[in-house]
């Protein structure tokens, strides 16, 4: 348990680093699809006995390189050419896993991790990828806003927003294959997305958005298995469901919060108006004595 709140923590820090630049730039079908491309990579490794993490990487590395390449070359959009390739490799991966054996254990980990098995060697390897994850978002931090505000902008103060653009879909895979673990590769954009939208209703900069999301990150894995050990239910899913209510929360608080808010300002504003005594246009003008000329 220990060596899984350990694992489920840093991968919460990762995805809350990038998952709040996946919130900003709207690239959430993106993450979903990363998920689905790993499947093919994962479950050639299940087969031949290789390491699970390894295959992930590969597979999603080539997903992303492939739907670089339909959006350049093919005349199909961004979005279709996301869709039709991460059908593709998840049909892909469970034809690959239907020749094992073990098919079914094997794809409910894939598909919904299983954090419980994590090791010691696997919390050294998140926190390596962490430690790259922040190397990444700090060095490309201007390219990133300027980008996402507009390219031309950064074109022109030589940030080279392509590059900040594979850049941050290089961090997008990394998060996606960091939280394959944890919460699997169907519920991966959970951890992606939840924890950046909570923290987003209450910050105005991306560092502190960055920190607050990581908070809820952690948060969601400490309740998930908190969850899962006095439930029974499966870790994984119950980690994604807490970040979700996490977030939904978050939501609605800010939301009572804002009313009262409003409803403080409309009220003094009353206060003041009926302390006020009413002017009256009519009123008869002061006489002013002036002193006569000589």
């Amino acid at each position: 348990m220990r060596h899984a709140l350990l694992a489920g923590a840093v991968t919460a820090i990762i995805c809350s680093v990038v998952g709040t630049w996946v919130v900003i730039r709207g690239m959430a079908f993106l993450g979903e699809a990363i998920g689905h491309g790993m499947l093919p990579g994962v479950a050639i490794a299940t087969v031949v006995g290789a390491p699970l993490l390894l295959g992930a990487a590969a597979s999603a590395a080539l997903m992303s390189a492939a739907i670089g390449a339909l959006q350049r070359r093919g005349r199909l959009s961004y979005d279709t050419s996301i869709g039709l390739l991460f059908v593709g490799m998840l049909s892909l991966g469970v034809i690959i896993v239907s020749h094992s054996r073990s098919f079914a254990t094997d794809t409910t980990a894939m598909l919904f991790g299983d954090i419980l098995a994590a090791e010691s060697g696997d919390a050294v390897l998140l926190c390596g990828a962490l430690a790259v994850t922040l190397a990444i978002a700090i060095l490309c931090h201007r390219a990133f806003v300027a980008a996402a505000f507009d390219a031309r902008i950064a074109q022109a103060l030589g940030l080279r927003p392509r590059l900040a653009r594979f850049a941050l879909v290089a961090l997008v895979t990394l998060a996606v294959v960091a939280s394959y673990q944890i919460v699997g590769s169907l519920l991966a954009v959970a951890l992606l997305l939840a924890p950046a939208v909570a923290a987003g209703r209450w910050t105005a900069r991306i560092p502190a958005t960055m920190l607050l999301a990581s908070g809820f990150g952690i948060a969601a894995v400490v309740s998930g298995l908190l969850a899962s050990w006095h439930l029974g239910t499966a870790a994984g899913a119950s980690i994604a469901f807490g970040a979700i209510l996490l977030a939904a929360a978050s939501t609605l608080v800010r939301a009572a919060v804002d009313r009262i808010r409003r409803r403080r300002a409309t009220g003094g504003g009353a206060a003041d108006a009926r302390a006020e005594p009413p002017h009256r246009d009519d009123a008869p003008a002061r006489s002013i004595a002036v002193p006569p000329t000589r």
